[in-house]
């Protein structure tokens, strides 16, 4: 497919136009904005191709580019993704009054099939965690190796309590420790803060952090989990090293086993137990509740336990 390296004139102009209000009013990340450029280019390169332009292009067009895509066998995350750039640069030029119409509006995207999360059972996050508890509480470790134990401790229990991500738990400033709250922020995409809870277990992990830094001599610093590495703190990639050895040692499969599925778990077993969907998305940091239902399935198991355990008509009711 024809790529633009040389986009120019008014496409250009939407182009930079577009990508600017994605970063500044939407804080899209860098990965983001450049992913936008790439495809909104690799558009205009193959309408160019067409005697055509981005910025007046027809559905017909469209509809030819995306029918090029499955024919050259994109996968049907990359068609949709693509489609959607499409759909936000078209309806950012409407808004802005430089189209009176939206071209990808009749196109049909592909229908991407959204796998269901890997989850583990509350039985495997005990598992974990009692073994890291274990770890951290363990008198004979020397103090380097007690911090180590600590720390991972300290990011499963928070982990599993407020369903961050990832690159936000391991970016948790140092005054966390100092907090009182029961509520810290947490700084997650876009550079947009929020609320989550912490609850007990989680915060005596972190008392127990502090307290094995301190024996160790772990001077101050920025961040709650400082490592020597780029950024200065734990790296994602080591606290999922980290989480698989122990899922390894607690009877539980690490291949299947990531800080992501842990936050998974997390959304889960809320809503297995009763908690709404708009309450974890708010808690997840979704901007979209369509992210949050992934886990539709677990309501509806809920909801069919709910009426089998307790509508009157049911068999199990009338045993």
């Amino acid at each position: 497919m024809s790529t633009a390296g040389a986009v120019a004139g008014r496409d250009a102009a939407d182009i930079e136009s577009f990508l600017e209000m994605m970063a500044v009013e939407r804080g899209a990340a860098e990965n983001t904005v450049a992913a936008y450029r790439r495809d909104l280019e690799d558009v205009a390169g193959f309408l160019s191709g067409r005697g055509a332009t981005l910025h007046e292009a027809s559905t017909d067009a469209l509809r030819a580019y995306v029918a090029r895509m499955a024919a050259r066998g994109f996968a049907e995350s990359s068609r949709s993704r693509r489609l959607s750039a499409l759909r936000q640069f078209y309806r950012f030029l409407f808004t802005e009054g430089g189209r009176r119409d939206d071209p990808t509006g009749p196109i049909e995207g592909a229908r991407k099939k959204r796998p269901l999360p890997k989850i583990m059972s509350e039985d495997e996050v005990d598992a974990l965690l009692d073994l890291a508890a274990a770890d951290a509480a363990d008198p004979a470790l020397a103090p380097g190796k007690a911090v180590r134990a600590a720390r991972l401790h300290a990011l499963v229990e928070l982990l599993y309590a407020t369903g961050m991500r990832v690159s936000e738990l391991v970016s948790l400033p140092r005054s966390v420790l100092r907090s009182k709250n029961r509520m810290i922020v947490v700084r997650g995409k876009g550079d947009k803060e929020r609320m989550v809870p912490v609850g007990e277990a989680a915060r005596e992990a972190l008392q127990l952090l502090a307290d094995a830094m301190r024996v160790a001599g772990v001077g101050e610093g920025p961040w709650l989990f400082p490592a020597l590495s780029e950024s200065g703190h734990l790296t994602r990639q080591a606290f999922a090293r980290d989480l698989k050895a122990l899922a390894a040692r607690a009877g539980v499969p690490a291949a299947r086993i990531s800080p992501h599925v842990l936050r998974h778990a997390f959304a889960s077993h809320l809503l297995k137990h009763g908690a709404d969907l708009r309450s974890v998305q708010e808690l997840l940091g979704h901007a979209d509740i369509s992210t949050t239902q992934i886990y539709t399935h677990v309501l509806e198991e809920r909801l069919i336990r709910l009426v089998t355990d307790h509508h009157p008509l049911s068999a199990e009711s009338r045993d």
